[in-house]
Protein backbone atom coordinates (compact mmCIF):
# COMPACT_ATOMS: atom_id res chain seq x y z
CA UNK A 1 0.00 0.00 0.00
CA UNK A 2 1.50 3.31 -1.04
CA UNK A 3 0.70 6.61 1.29
CA UNK A 4 -0.03 10.31 0.37
CA UNK A 5 3.41 10.80 1.56
CA UNK A 6 5.18 7.73 -0.49
CA UNK A 7 2.87 9.42 -3.31
CA UNK A 8 4.04 13.13 -2.96
CA UNK A 9 8.04 12.15 -2.97
CA UNK A 10 7.69 8.90 -5.23
CA UNK A 11 9.09 9.79 -9.50
CA UNK A 12 6.92 6.80 -10.43
CA UNK A 13 3.21 6.70 -10.41
CA UNK A 14 0.92 3.83 -8.47
CA UNK A 15 -0.05 3.01 -12.08
CA UNK A 16 3.85 2.71 -13.50
CA UNK A 17 4.93 0.92 -10.18
CA UNK A 18 2.32 -1.32 -10.84
CA UNK A 19 3.10 -2.01 -14.03
CA UNK A 20 6.57 -2.63 -13.40
CA UNK A 21 6.54 -4.64 -10.88
CA UNK A 22 4.36 -7.01 -13.23
CA UNK A 23 6.31 -6.64 -15.77
CA UNK A 24 9.38 -7.70 -13.96
CA UNK A 25 7.57 -10.20 -11.83
CA UNK A 26 6.70 -11.88 -14.96
CA UNK A 27 10.71 -11.65 -16.93
CA UNK A 28 12.22 -14.72 -17.16
CA UNK A 29 15.37 -13.83 -19.02
CA UNK A 30 17.13 -10.66 -20.46
CA UNK A 31 16.66 -7.00 -18.76
CA UNK A 32 16.29 -6.29 -22.04
CA UNK A 33 12.62 -7.50 -22.40
CA UNK A 34 11.50 -5.77 -19.19
CA UNK A 35 12.95 -2.23 -20.83
CA UNK A 36 11.41 -3.53 -23.99
CA UNK A 37 7.97 -3.92 -22.15
CA UNK A 38 8.21 -0.16 -20.82
CA UNK A 39 9.13 1.58 -23.82
CA UNK A 40 6.17 -0.40 -25.72
CA UNK A 41 3.69 0.35 -23.24
CA UNK A 42 4.57 3.91 -22.50
CA UNK A 43 4.88 4.97 -26.25
CA UNK A 44 3.04 2.74 -28.24
CA UNK A 45 1.62 5.53 -30.88
CA UNK A 46 5.75 6.10 -31.70
CA UNK A 47 6.34 2.09 -31.67
CA UNK A 48 3.90 1.18 -34.35
CA UNK A 49 4.30 3.96 -36.10
CA UNK A 50 7.75 3.17 -36.25
CA UNK A 51 6.77 -0.63 -36.62
CA UNK A 52 4.63 -0.25 -39.80
CA UNK A 53 6.96 2.41 -41.75
CA UNK A 54 4.93 5.35 -41.24
CA UNK A 55 6.65 7.35 -38.91
CA UNK A 56 8.53 10.25 -40.81
CA UNK A 57 11.74 9.15 -38.91
CA UNK A 58 11.72 5.86 -40.33
CA UNK A 59 11.19 7.03 -44.06
CA UNK A 60 13.84 9.23 -43.81
CA UNK A 61 16.26 6.47 -42.18
CA UNK A 62 14.72 3.36 -43.21
CA UNK A 63 18.04 1.42 -43.36
CA UNK A 64 19.11 2.16 -39.66
CA UNK A 65 15.34 1.01 -38.53
CA UNK A 66 15.58 -2.02 -40.20
CA UNK A 67 18.47 -2.22 -38.31
CA UNK A 68 16.85 -1.87 -35.44
CA UNK A 69 14.46 -3.81 -35.23
CA UNK A 70 16.20 -6.90 -36.47
CA UNK A 71 18.00 -6.28 -32.90
CA UNK A 72 14.05 -5.89 -31.18
CA UNK A 73 12.71 -9.11 -32.31
CA UNK A 74 16.16 -11.02 -33.08
CA UNK A 75 15.47 -14.55 -31.79
CA UNK A 76 16.46 -15.08 -28.02
CA UNK A 77 15.77 -17.77 -25.47
CA UNK A 78 12.09 -17.80 -23.89
CA UNK A 79 13.90 -18.96 -20.35
CA UNK A 80 17.75 -20.00 -19.45
CA UNK A 81 17.88 -22.93 -20.93
CA UNK A 82 15.42 -23.46 -23.87
CA UNK A 83 15.65 -21.32 -27.26
CA UNK A 84 12.94 -20.80 -29.84
CA UNK A 85 13.20 -19.88 -33.00
CA UNK A 86 10.90 -17.19 -33.87
CA UNK A 87 8.77 -16.53 -37.54
CA UNK A 88 10.58 -13.61 -39.00
CA UNK A 89 9.75 -11.51 -41.54
CA UNK A 90 13.01 -9.87 -43.18
CA UNK A 91 10.87 -7.24 -44.87
CA UNK A 92 8.63 -5.96 -42.39
CA UNK A 93 11.04 -6.57 -39.15
CA UNK A 94 7.97 -8.10 -37.35
CA UNK A 95 7.38 -11.47 -35.61
CA UNK A 96 4.31 -13.62 -35.22
CA UNK A 97 5.31 -14.76 -31.99
CA UNK A 98 5.89 -11.47 -29.43
CA UNK A 99 2.63 -9.88 -30.57
CA UNK A 100 -0.08 -11.13 -32.44
CA UNK A 101 -4.14 -11.17 -32.38
CA UNK A 102 -7.27 -13.92 -32.06
CA UNK A 103 -9.75 -13.04 -34.74
CA UNK A 104 -12.85 -13.09 -33.22
CA UNK A 105 -17.49 -13.44 -34.39
CA UNK A 106 -18.80 -10.09 -32.73
CA UNK A 107 -19.91 -12.88 -30.27
CA UNK A 108 -16.80 -13.75 -28.46
CA UNK A 109 -15.30 -10.58 -28.69
CA UNK A 110 -18.57 -9.34 -26.10
CA UNK A 111 -17.81 -12.11 -24.44
CA UNK A 112 -13.99 -10.83 -23.38
CA UNK A 113 -15.65 -7.49 -22.42
CA UNK A 114 -18.42 -8.92 -20.22
CA UNK A 115 -16.21 -10.50 -17.27
CA UNK A 116 -17.40 -10.31 -14.25
CA UNK A 117 -14.01 -11.40 -11.89
CA UNK A 118 -10.77 -11.78 -12.52
CA UNK A 119 -9.11 -14.02 -15.03
CA UNK A 120 -6.16 -16.39 -14.73
CA UNK A 121 -5.48 -18.40 -17.56
CA UNK A 122 -1.86 -18.82 -18.02
CA UNK A 123 -1.31 -20.98 -21.07
CA UNK A 124 -3.99 -20.88 -24.14
CA UNK A 125 -1.81 -22.77 -26.52
CA UNK A 126 -5.05 -24.73 -28.23
CA UNK A 127 -6.59 -21.08 -29.04
CA UNK A 128 -3.57 -19.33 -29.17
CA UNK A 129 -1.20 -21.22 -31.49
CA UNK A 130 1.73 -18.99 -30.69
CA UNK A 131 4.92 -19.78 -28.92
CA UNK A 132 4.64 -17.02 -26.56
CA UNK A 133 1.96 -13.98 -25.51
CA UNK A 134 -1.02 -16.57 -25.16
CA UNK A 135 -2.10 -15.73 -21.33
CA UNK A 136 -5.25 -14.50 -20.26
CA UNK A 137 -4.51 -12.71 -16.63
CA UNK A 138 -6.49 -9.83 -15.58
CA UNK A 139 -7.28 -8.06 -12.83
CA UNK A 140 -10.44 -5.95 -12.54
CA UNK A 141 -11.41 -6.88 -16.26
CA UNK A 142 -14.06 -4.26 -15.73
CA UNK A 143 -11.75 -1.36 -16.00
CA UNK A 144 -11.48 -0.95 -20.19
CA UNK A 145 -10.12 2.28 -21.45
CA UNK A 146 -11.09 3.73 -25.07
CA UNK A 147 -8.33 4.84 -27.07
CA UNK A 148 -7.66 6.15 -30.72
CA UNK A 149 -6.03 2.99 -32.60
CA UNK A 150 -2.20 3.70 -33.31
CA UNK A 151 -2.55 1.92 -36.56
CA UNK A 152 -5.55 4.43 -37.65
CA UNK A 153 -3.29 7.32 -35.96
CA UNK A 154 -0.51 6.71 -38.24
CA UNK A 155 -1.71 6.68 -41.31
CA UNK A 156 -1.99 9.67 -43.70
CA UNK A 157 -5.91 9.08 -44.32
CA UNK A 158 -7.12 6.94 -41.86
CA UNK A 159 -11.03 5.12 -41.99
CA UNK A 160 -12.97 7.03 -39.15
CA UNK A 161 -13.69 6.93 -36.61
CA UNK A 162 -10.27 6.64 -34.73
CA UNK A 163 -11.57 5.41 -31.28
CA UNK A 164 -12.16 2.04 -31.57
CA UNK A 165 -9.08 0.32 -29.83
CA UNK A 166 -9.95 -0.86 -26.11
CA UNK A 167 -7.22 -1.61 -23.00
CA UNK A 168 -8.65 -4.12 -21.00
CA UNK A 169 -7.64 -5.05 -17.29
CA UNK A 170 -5.08 -4.15 -14.81
CA UNK A 171 -2.50 -3.36 -14.47
CA UNK A 172 -2.87 -1.83 -18.69
CA UNK A 173 -5.83 0.26 -18.09
CA UNK A 174 -4.21 1.89 -15.31
CA UNK A 175 -0.58 2.53 -16.87
CA UNK A 176 -2.39 3.52 -20.15
CA UNK A 177 -4.50 6.37 -18.69
CA UNK A 178 -1.81 7.49 -16.63
CA UNK A 179 0.08 8.56 -19.63
CA UNK A 180 -2.83 9.35 -22.22
CA UNK A 181 -5.48 10.58 -20.48
CA UNK A 182 -6.51 13.10 -22.65
CA UNK A 183 -6.79 10.95 -25.36
CA UNK A 184 -8.10 7.89 -23.72
CA UNK A 185 -11.84 7.95 -21.84
CA UNK A 186 -13.03 4.69 -18.67
CA UNK A 187 -16.02 3.20 -20.59
CA UNK A 188 -18.29 0.43 -18.91
CA UNK A 189 -18.69 -2.67 -20.02
CA UNK A 190 -22.12 -2.18 -21.58
CA UNK A 191 -20.43 1.12 -23.64
CA UNK A 192 -17.68 -1.45 -24.77
CA UNK A 193 -20.51 -3.81 -25.75
CA UNK A 194 -22.43 -1.24 -28.34
CA UNK A 195 -19.13 -0.22 -29.59
CA UNK A 196 -18.50 -3.83 -30.56
CA UNK A 197 -21.52 -4.00 -32.16
CA UNK A 198 -21.43 -0.50 -34.19
CA UNK A 199 -17.78 -1.15 -35.56
CA UNK A 200 -19.55 -5.07 -36.72
CA UNK A 201 -21.71 -3.25 -38.83
CA UNK A 202 -19.05 -1.08 -40.25
CA UNK A 203 -17.58 -4.70 -41.46
CA UNK A 204 -14.93 -4.31 -39.05
CA UNK A 205 -12.93 -7.05 -37.50
CA UNK A 206 -12.42 -7.57 -34.13
CA UNK A 207 -9.15 -9.14 -33.25
CA UNK A 208 -7.96 -9.65 -29.51
CA UNK A 209 -4.22 -8.68 -29.31
CA UNK A 210 -1.80 -10.50 -27.28
CA UNK A 211 2.16 -8.88 -26.92
CA UNK A 212 5.60 -10.27 -25.02
CA UNK A 213 5.99 -6.65 -24.43
CA UNK A 214 2.59 -5.99 -22.60
CA UNK A 215 3.02 -9.12 -20.11
CA UNK A 216 3.08 -11.79 -22.53
CA UNK A 217 -0.53 -11.15 -22.34
CA UNK A 218 -4.27 -10.20 -23.77
CA UNK A 219 -4.63 -7.08 -23.18
CA UNK A 220 -6.44 -5.05 -26.00
CA UNK A 221 -9.54 -5.45 -28.65
CA UNK A 222 -9.31 -3.50 -31.91
CA UNK A 223 -11.52 -3.18 -34.09
CA UNK A 224 -9.62 -3.47 -37.80
CA UNK A 225 -9.83 -2.87 -40.73
CA UNK A 226 -7.43 -4.17 -43.81
CA UNK A 227 -6.42 -0.58 -45.15
CA UNK A 228 -5.13 0.49 -41.67
CA UNK A 229 -4.43 -2.25 -39.57
CA UNK A 230 -0.62 -3.25 -39.03
CA UNK A 231 -1.50 -6.47 -38.11
CA UNK A 232 -3.60 -7.42 -41.13
CA UNK A 233 -0.90 -5.44 -43.68
CA UNK A 234 1.65 -8.41 -42.44
CA UNK A 235 -0.71 -11.14 -42.94
CA UNK A 236 -0.98 -9.94 -46.25
CA UNK A 237 2.79 -10.08 -46.73
CA UNK A 238 3.17 -13.57 -45.52
CA UNK A 239 4.09 -12.96 -41.92
CA UNK A 240 1.50 -15.30 -39.77
CA UNK A 241 0.50 -12.59 -36.97
CA UNK A 242 -3.41 -13.28 -37.07
CA UNK A 243 -5.08 -17.03 -35.84
CA UNK A 244 -7.99 -17.82 -36.73
CA UNK A 245 -11.11 -17.64 -35.12
CA UNK A 246 -11.80 -21.26 -35.10
CA UNK A 247 -14.45 -20.73 -37.59
CA UNK A 248 -14.84 -20.59 -41.53
CA UNK A 249 -17.79 -18.88 -43.48
CA UNK A 250 -20.01 -21.27 -45.63
CA UNK A 251 -21.85 -19.85 -48.55
CA UNK A 252 -25.60 -21.33 -49.15
CA UNK A 253 -26.03 -21.69 -52.80
CA UNK A 254 -29.55 -21.81 -53.10
CA UNK A 255 -29.64 -18.29 -50.94
CA UNK A 256 -27.26 -16.17 -52.86
CA UNK A 257 -28.09 -14.27 -55.61
CA UNK A 258 -24.85 -13.02 -56.82
CA UNK A 259 -24.51 -9.44 -55.23
CA UNK A 260 -21.04 -10.24 -54.44
CA UNK A 261 -21.48 -7.58 -51.44
CA UNK A 262 -19.33 -10.31 -49.66
CA UNK A 263 -16.74 -9.77 -51.86
CA UNK A 264 -16.52 -6.19 -51.52
CA UNK A 265 -16.82 -6.52 -47.76
CA UNK A 266 -14.51 -9.62 -46.83
CA UNK A 267 -11.20 -7.76 -44.97
CA UNK A 268 -9.33 -10.93 -46.21
CA UNK A 269 -10.09 -11.22 -49.86
CA UNK A 270 -11.54 -14.81 -49.09
CA UNK A 271 -14.37 -14.77 -51.21
CA UNK A 272 -14.58 -14.47 -54.90
CA UNK A 273 -17.16 -15.79 -57.97
CA UNK A 274 -16.62 -17.99 -60.83
CA UNK A 275 -19.00 -19.44 -63.47
CA UNK A 276 -22.27 -17.28 -61.63
CA UNK A 277 -20.84 -19.09 -58.36
CA UNK A 278 -19.49 -17.52 -54.75
CA UNK A 279 -16.44 -18.99 -53.25
CA UNK A 280 -15.21 -19.38 -49.42
CA UNK A 281 -10.90 -20.31 -50.13
CA UNK A 282 -11.10 -21.78 -46.35
CA UNK A 283 -7.45 -21.20 -46.10
CA UNK A 284 -7.36 -17.51 -46.50
CA UNK A 285 -10.93 -17.57 -44.59
CA UNK A 286 -10.15 -16.24 -41.11
CA UNK A 287 -13.94 -16.55 -39.94
CA UNK A 288 -14.24 -12.80 -38.31
CA UNK A 289 -18.25 -13.33 -39.38
CA UNK A 290 -18.27 -9.95 -41.49
CA UNK A 291 -19.22 -11.36 -44.47
CA UNK A 292 -22.28 -13.06 -42.37
CA UNK A 293 -23.49 -9.70 -40.80
CA UNK A 294 -23.08 -7.94 -44.90
CA UNK A 295 -24.73 -10.41 -47.04
CA UNK A 296 -28.59 -8.93 -47.77
CA UNK A 297 -29.74 -12.38 -48.51
CA UNK A 298 -28.93 -14.19 -45.47
CA UNK A 299 -27.44 -16.81 -47.41
CA UNK A 300 -23.78 -16.85 -45.17
CA UNK A 301 -23.09 -18.79 -42.10
CA UNK A 302 -20.00 -19.57 -39.97
CA UNK A 303 -18.57 -23.08 -39.55
CA UNK A 304 -16.87 -24.50 -36.85
CA UNK A 305 -13.11 -26.39 -38.63
CA UNK A 306 -11.24 -27.61 -36.10
CA UNK A 307 -8.08 -27.49 -38.12
CA UNK A 308 -8.44 -23.80 -37.67
CA UNK A 309 -7.60 -23.99 -33.71
CA UNK A 310 -9.67 -23.34 -30.87
CA UNK A 311 -12.23 -20.40 -30.56
CA UNK A 312 -11.51 -17.66 -28.13
CA UNK A 313 -15.03 -18.44 -26.33
CA UNK A 314 -14.09 -17.08 -22.74
CA UNK A 315 -16.70 -18.67 -20.62
CA UNK A 316 -16.78 -22.09 -22.85
CA UNK A 317 -13.25 -22.46 -22.22
CA UNK A 318 -13.65 -21.96 -18.27
CA UNK A 319 -17.12 -24.14 -18.87
CA UNK A 320 -18.92 -21.18 -17.53
CA UNK A 321 -17.20 -20.66 -14.21
CA UNK A 322 -16.76 -16.81 -14.64
CA UNK A 323 -19.46 -14.56 -14.04
CA UNK A 324 -20.91 -12.75 -16.88
CA UNK A 325 -21.89 -9.11 -15.58
CA UNK A 326 -25.92 -8.83 -15.42
CA UNK A 327 -27.66 -6.91 -17.58
CA UNK A 328 -24.46 -6.81 -20.81
CA UNK A 329 -25.15 -8.22 -23.58
CA UNK A 330 -27.38 -10.80 -22.96
CA UNK A 331 -28.23 -11.71 -26.05
CA UNK A 332 -24.96 -13.42 -26.51
CA UNK A 333 -25.46 -16.70 -28.67
CA UNK A 334 -22.26 -18.41 -30.47
CA UNK A 335 -22.62 -19.30 -34.28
Amino acid sequence: MITKNEKKTSFISPATRDFLREAWRGQTHAPWDFLHSYVYARWPYVYISIGNGEHRIVKRLRPFFKGLQRLFHRDKPTNRSKSITLSFDRETGTTADIYHGKVMPLESAQELVMVGEPIDLPDLEQVIPYSRARAIIQQNPDHILLMPCPCRLSRADPCLPVDVCMVIGEPFVGFTQQHYASLGRRITQQEACDLLEREDARGRVHHAFFSEMMLGRFFAICNCCSCCCSAMESQRRGTPMLASSGYVSQIEADLCDGCDLCIETCQFGAIESADGLVYVHEAECMGCGVCVRQCPQGAISLRREPAKGEPLEIFNILQDSLVRVPGVCPEVVHP
